[in-house]
């Protein structure tokens, strides 16, 4: 599983770059994002799910979560 660490990147860059880090993926893939508390956490998991993908699960690990999402098609 692909990790991609968005933390430290202010919205709404972190949900453009979420988005052509998910372009990478074909469907079916997971990838998990590694986000900062805050907008970060509010705003790109529902930007995702609004998208289409399939949110699996998000967490609080230390000071930043993970969220995981599977990669739904286009």
């Amino acid at each position: 599983m692909q990790t991609v660490d968005l933390r430290g990147v202010s919205c709404p860059t972190n949900f453009v770059k979420a988005k052509l880090a998910l372009e990478m993926l074909d469907e079916g893939e997971t990838v998990e994002f590694l986000l900062d508390d805050g907008e970060p956490v509010k705003n790109v998991p529902r930007s995702l799910k609004g998208e289409g993908h399939k949110l699996l699960g998000l967490k609080q690990v230390e000071s930043h979560y993970v969220l995981t999402l599977e990669k739904v098609g286009e």
